[in-house]
Protein backbone atom coordinates (compact mmCIF):
# COMPACT_ATOMS: atom_id res chain seq x y z
CA UNK A 1 0.00 0.00 0.00
CA UNK A 2 1.84 3.46 -1.48
CA UNK A 3 1.55 6.96 0.29
CA UNK A 4 -0.58 9.18 -1.48
CA UNK A 5 -1.32 11.60 0.70
CA UNK A 6 -4.31 12.08 3.29
CA UNK A 7 -7.19 14.47 2.76
CA UNK A 8 -5.54 16.31 5.49
CA UNK A 9 -2.35 16.65 3.78
CA UNK A 10 -1.17 17.77 0.22
CA UNK A 11 1.69 15.98 -0.93
CA UNK A 12 3.11 16.02 -4.40
CA UNK A 13 3.94 13.39 -7.11
CA UNK A 14 8.06 13.73 -6.44
CA UNK A 15 7.44 13.68 -2.28
CA UNK A 16 4.84 10.71 -2.59
CA UNK A 17 7.28 8.64 -4.65
CA UNK A 18 9.83 9.70 -2.45
CA UNK A 19 8.12 8.18 0.60
CA UNK A 20 7.41 5.11 -1.49
CA UNK A 21 10.84 4.45 -2.34
CA UNK A 22 12.52 4.92 0.88
CA UNK A 23 9.79 2.11 2.16
CA UNK A 24 10.47 0.29 -0.44
CA UNK A 25 14.70 0.59 -0.40
CA UNK A 26 13.86 0.31 3.85
CA UNK A 27 15.77 3.18 4.09
CA UNK A 28 15.28 5.79 6.69
CA UNK A 29 13.59 9.04 4.66
CA UNK A 30 15.69 12.37 4.90
CA UNK A 31 13.25 15.22 4.72
CA UNK A 32 14.57 18.24 4.62
CA UNK A 33 13.20 21.97 3.84
CA UNK A 34 11.77 25.07 4.69
CA UNK A 35 10.72 25.25 8.45
CA UNK A 36 6.52 24.91 7.96
CA UNK A 37 6.76 23.21 5.08
CA UNK A 38 5.16 20.34 6.79
CA UNK A 39 7.86 17.83 7.51
CA UNK A 40 6.66 17.23 10.61
CA UNK A 41 3.28 16.43 9.80
CA UNK A 42 4.49 14.15 7.07
CA UNK A 43 4.82 11.35 9.54
CA UNK A 44 1.87 11.95 11.03
CA UNK A 45 0.02 11.48 7.82
CA UNK A 46 1.86 8.63 6.78
CA UNK A 47 1.18 6.84 9.86
CA UNK A 48 -2.67 7.90 9.28
CA UNK A 49 -2.71 6.75 5.68
CA UNK A 50 -1.39 3.03 6.81
CA UNK A 51 -3.26 3.11 9.80
CA UNK A 52 0.27 2.85 12.03
CA UNK A 53 1.78 3.53 15.13
CA UNK A 54 3.33 7.02 15.22
CA UNK A 55 6.31 7.11 17.50
CA UNK A 56 8.26 10.36 17.66
CA UNK A 57 11.63 11.41 18.72
CA UNK A 58 11.78 15.33 19.02
CA UNK A 59 15.48 16.17 18.88
CA UNK A 60 17.34 18.83 21.18
CA UNK A 61 20.28 20.83 21.46
CA UNK A 62 20.95 18.64 24.29
CA UNK A 63 19.81 14.98 22.87
CA UNK A 64 22.49 12.70 23.01
CA UNK A 65 22.03 9.67 20.25
CA UNK A 66 21.98 6.75 23.67
CA UNK A 67 19.20 8.34 24.25
CA UNK A 68 17.44 6.74 21.82
CA UNK A 69 18.24 3.69 22.26
CA UNK A 70 17.84 3.35 26.43
CA UNK A 71 19.48 5.01 29.86
CA UNK A 72 20.53 3.29 32.76
CA UNK A 73 19.28 5.20 35.91
CA UNK A 74 22.13 4.37 38.30
CA UNK A 75 21.21 6.96 40.90
CA UNK A 76 17.57 5.94 41.31
CA UNK A 77 19.64 1.89 41.81
CA UNK A 78 21.86 3.50 44.30
CA UNK A 79 18.43 5.18 46.37
CA UNK A 80 17.53 1.74 45.94
CA UNK A 81 19.99 0.39 46.99
CA UNK A 82 20.20 2.40 50.35
CA UNK A 83 16.44 1.94 51.00
CA UNK A 84 17.30 -2.06 51.06
CA UNK A 85 14.55 -2.55 48.15
CA UNK A 86 14.72 -5.90 46.64
CA UNK A 87 13.90 -5.22 43.02
CA UNK A 88 18.39 -3.67 43.02
CA UNK A 89 19.78 -6.98 42.28
CA UNK A 90 17.92 -6.59 38.59
CA UNK A 91 19.42 -4.27 36.91
CA UNK A 92 16.90 -4.39 34.21
CA UNK A 93 14.68 -2.64 36.46
CA UNK A 94 16.62 0.65 35.83
CA UNK A 95 17.06 0.71 32.10
CA UNK A 96 14.87 3.24 30.77
CA UNK A 97 13.95 2.42 26.62
CA UNK A 98 14.48 5.07 24.32
CA UNK A 99 12.36 6.36 21.13
CA UNK A 100 14.29 3.31 19.26
CA UNK A 101 14.11 0.67 21.39
CA UNK A 102 10.32 1.19 21.55
CA UNK A 103 9.93 0.90 17.83
CA UNK A 104 12.01 -2.03 18.02
CA UNK A 105 10.42 -3.71 20.37
CA UNK A 106 6.73 -3.39 18.66
CA UNK A 107 5.12 -6.64 17.68
CA UNK A 108 3.83 -4.37 14.60
CA UNK A 109 5.36 -2.32 12.20
CA UNK A 110 5.39 1.70 13.29
CA UNK A 111 6.48 5.07 12.17
CA UNK A 112 9.26 6.40 13.55
CA UNK A 113 9.76 10.13 13.44
CA UNK A 114 13.44 11.55 14.18
CA UNK A 115 12.55 14.80 14.44
CA UNK A 116 15.10 18.09 13.59
CA UNK A 117 18.29 15.88 13.72
CA UNK A 118 20.46 18.55 12.78
CA UNK A 119 19.64 20.57 16.23
CA UNK A 120 21.49 17.96 18.14
CA UNK A 121 25.61 17.95 17.97
CA UNK A 122 27.71 17.32 15.12
CA UNK A 123 28.29 13.58 16.19
CA UNK A 124 24.53 12.25 16.65
CA UNK A 125 23.86 10.91 13.19
CA UNK A 126 27.49 8.82 13.57
CA UNK A 127 26.21 7.23 16.29
CA UNK A 128 22.83 6.20 15.35
CA UNK A 129 24.86 4.82 11.84
CA UNK A 130 25.09 0.97 13.12
CA UNK A 131 21.40 1.08 14.72
CA UNK A 132 19.66 2.73 11.77
CA UNK A 133 21.20 0.65 8.90
CA UNK A 134 21.37 -2.63 11.09
CA UNK A 135 17.82 -2.54 13.15
CA UNK A 136 19.56 -3.43 16.29
CA UNK A 137 21.89 -2.62 19.14
CA UNK A 138 23.77 -4.66 22.17
CA UNK A 139 22.71 -3.31 25.67
CA UNK A 140 25.67 -3.64 27.93
CA UNK A 141 24.25 -3.53 31.30
CA UNK A 142 22.19 -6.61 30.93
CA UNK A 143 24.01 -7.63 27.84
CA UNK A 144 21.24 -8.33 25.64
CA UNK A 145 20.75 -7.80 21.89
CA UNK A 146 17.72 -5.51 20.83
CA UNK A 147 16.71 -6.52 17.49
CA UNK A 148 13.21 -5.05 15.66
CA UNK A 149 10.93 -7.18 15.23
CA UNK A 150 9.21 -5.41 12.20
CA UNK A 151 11.67 -2.91 10.56
CA UNK A 152 9.93 0.45 11.14
CA UNK A 153 9.18 3.21 8.96
CA UNK A 154 12.08 5.76 9.53
CA UNK A 155 11.24 9.38 8.65
CA UNK A 156 14.26 12.19 9.63
CA UNK A 157 13.85 15.89 9.36
CA UNK A 158 16.25 18.41 9.17
CA UNK A 159 16.01 21.98 8.69
CA UNK A 160 19.75 22.61 7.20
CA UNK A 161 21.42 24.16 10.33
CA UNK A 162 23.97 21.40 10.30
CA UNK A 163 25.71 19.55 7.17
CA UNK A 164 25.36 15.54 8.16
CA UNK A 165 27.77 13.28 7.65
CA UNK A 166 28.63 11.58 4.33
CA UNK A 167 28.23 8.22 6.27
CA UNK A 168 24.68 9.07 7.44
CA UNK A 169 23.55 10.47 4.43
CA UNK A 170 24.85 7.42 2.20
CA UNK A 171 22.07 5.50 4.44
CA UNK A 172 18.89 7.41 3.76
CA UNK A 173 16.61 8.22 1.00
CA UNK A 174 16.61 11.66 0.80
CA UNK A 175 14.16 14.17 -0.12
CA UNK A 176 13.57 18.28 -0.29
CA UNK A 177 10.19 19.39 0.06
CA UNK A 178 10.38 22.61 -2.20
CA UNK A 179 8.09 25.81 -0.96
CA UNK A 180 4.39 25.07 -2.70
CA UNK A 181 4.00 26.90 -5.73
CA UNK A 182 0.66 29.52 -5.53
CA UNK A 183 -1.75 26.41 -7.20
CA UNK A 184 -0.34 23.92 -4.46
CA UNK A 185 -0.31 26.50 -1.58
CA UNK A 186 -4.19 26.99 -2.54
CA UNK A 187 -4.97 22.95 -2.27
CA UNK A 188 -3.29 23.35 1.13
CA UNK A 189 -5.39 26.30 2.13
CA UNK A 190 -8.51 24.89 0.79
CA UNK A 191 -7.49 21.28 3.22
CA UNK A 192 -8.16 23.80 6.21
CA UNK A 193 -10.52 26.62 4.96
CA UNK A 194 -13.16 24.68 2.28
CA UNK A 195 -15.69 27.71 2.97
CA UNK A 196 -12.87 30.38 2.37
CA UNK A 197 -13.36 33.10 -0.38
CA UNK A 198 -11.99 32.64 -3.50
CA UNK A 199 -11.11 36.51 -4.08
CA UNK A 200 -9.86 36.31 -0.69
CA UNK A 201 -7.69 34.00 -1.27
CA UNK A 202 -6.65 35.25 -4.34
CA UNK A 203 -5.62 38.75 -2.55
CA UNK A 204 -4.08 37.16 0.37
CA UNK A 205 -1.98 34.95 -2.01
CA UNK A 206 -0.79 37.46 -4.08
CA UNK A 207 0.57 39.31 -0.50
CA UNK A 208 1.80 36.67 1.20
CA UNK A 209 3.84 35.40 -1.98
CA UNK A 210 4.86 38.86 -2.73
CA UNK A 211 6.23 39.66 0.94
CA UNK A 212 8.53 36.05 0.54
CA UNK A 213 9.85 37.68 -2.59
CA UNK A 214 11.05 40.82 -0.28
CA UNK A 215 15.05 40.34 -0.59
CA UNK A 216 16.97 39.90 2.55
CA UNK A 217 14.33 38.88 4.56
CA UNK A 218 15.54 37.32 7.91
CA UNK A 219 12.76 34.96 8.01
CA UNK A 220 10.39 34.30 5.26
CA UNK A 221 6.76 33.66 6.66
CA UNK A 222 5.91 30.23 5.99
CA UNK A 223 2.65 28.09 5.67
CA UNK A 224 1.88 27.60 9.01
CA UNK A 225 2.27 31.46 9.13
CA UNK A 226 -0.56 31.50 6.16
CA UNK A 227 -2.82 29.63 7.60
CA UNK A 228 -2.83 31.54 10.64
CA UNK A 229 -2.79 34.90 8.94
CA UNK A 230 -5.97 33.47 6.65
CA UNK A 231 -7.70 32.91 10.03
CA UNK A 232 -7.61 36.05 10.89
CA UNK A 233 -8.43 37.96 7.54
CA UNK A 234 -11.68 35.88 8.04
CA UNK A 235 -12.58 36.99 11.73
CA UNK A 236 -11.50 40.85 10.80
CA UNK A 237 -14.21 41.96 8.20
CA UNK A 238 -12.49 45.41 7.96
CA UNK A 239 -9.22 43.42 7.65
CA UNK A 240 -10.69 41.64 4.46
CA UNK A 241 -11.24 45.10 2.96
CA UNK A 242 -8.19 46.23 3.67
CA UNK A 243 -6.61 43.56 1.88
CA UNK A 244 -8.59 43.69 -1.20
CA UNK A 245 -8.63 47.54 -1.66
CA UNK A 246 -4.65 47.41 -0.52
CA UNK A 247 -2.15 50.44 -1.63
CA UNK A 248 0.27 48.41 -3.69
CA UNK A 249 2.73 50.98 -2.04
CA UNK A 250 2.21 49.96 1.70
CA UNK A 251 4.46 47.06 1.82
CA UNK A 252 3.07 45.95 5.27
CA UNK A 253 -0.17 43.86 4.92
CA UNK A 254 -2.86 43.85 7.60
CA UNK A 255 -2.15 42.06 10.79
CA UNK A 256 1.14 41.40 9.91
CA UNK A 257 2.27 40.04 12.96
CA UNK A 258 1.17 36.68 11.93
CA UNK A 259 3.32 36.80 9.10
CA UNK A 260 6.65 38.33 10.02
CA UNK A 261 8.82 37.30 12.86
CA UNK A 262 11.19 39.76 13.85
CA UNK A 263 11.40 43.43 13.96
CA UNK A 264 14.24 43.39 11.34
CA UNK A 265 11.62 42.45 8.88
CA UNK A 266 9.18 44.79 9.95
CA UNK A 267 11.78 47.81 9.72
CA UNK A 268 12.52 46.19 6.24
CA UNK A 269 9.04 46.25 4.85
CA UNK A 270 8.31 49.73 6.26
CA UNK A 271 11.36 51.36 4.27
CA UNK A 272 10.26 49.95 1.25
CA UNK A 273 7.21 51.00 1.41
CA UNK A 274 8.72 54.61 2.29
CA UNK A 275 10.85 54.44 -0.71
CA UNK A 276 7.98 53.75 -2.56
CA UNK A 277 5.80 56.25 -1.96
CA UNK A 278 8.98 58.74 -2.45
CA UNK A 279 9.22 57.61 -6.09
CA UNK A 280 5.41 57.67 -6.47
Amino acid sequence: MGFKGTSEYIATSDLQMAVNAAISLEKPLLIKGEPGTGKTMLAEQIAASMGLKLIQWHIKSTTKAQQGLYEYDAVSRLRDSQLGNDKVHDISNYIVKGKLWEAFDSDERVVLLIDEIDKADIEFPNDLLVEIDKMEFFVYETQERVVAKQRPIVLITSNNEKELPDAFLRRCFFHYINFPDSETMQKIVDVHYPNLKQDLLKEALDVFFDVRKVPGLKKKPSTSELIDWLKLLMADELSEKMLQERDPSKAIPPLYGALLKNEQDVHLLQRLAFMSRRKG
